[in-house]
């Protein structure tokens, strides 16, 4: 069995490796993080322009009014996966700007 020596230059090198990764992990939750703000934001808006409300004529009943919500949340997921409005890049970029201030 043959042992290589560990140097400081390998060492270095893989914390380097290791906090490249710790950023890259950071980034991909904060921008999560402003993705599913985007999503609340949104469902809160198409519940409010009426998305999901029973129609007179439907007449869904309880069950129709207790699940409307989910509808609303889903649409709203929906277009942030298809690229949103824009407001998650702009909270994206302002966690990362709190992030590094910190």
């Amino acid at each position: 069995m043959q042992i290589t020596p560990t140097t400081t230059s390998s060492l270095s090198e893989s914390s380097s490796a290791t906090s490249l990764n710790v950023a890259q992990t950071d980034e991909a939750r904060l921008r999560e993080k402003a993705k599913d703000l985007e999503a609340a934001f949104l469902a809160e808006m198409l519940k409010l322009a009426g998305v999901g409300k029973m129609q007179e004529s439907f007449n869904g009943g309880a069950g129709e009014e207790q699940f409307s919500s989910f509808l609303a949340d889903e649409y709203a997921r929906s277009m942030v996966d298809k690229g949103g409005i824009g407001l998650a890049e702009s909270i994206f970029q302002s966690l990362q700007k709190g992030a590094q201030n910190a």
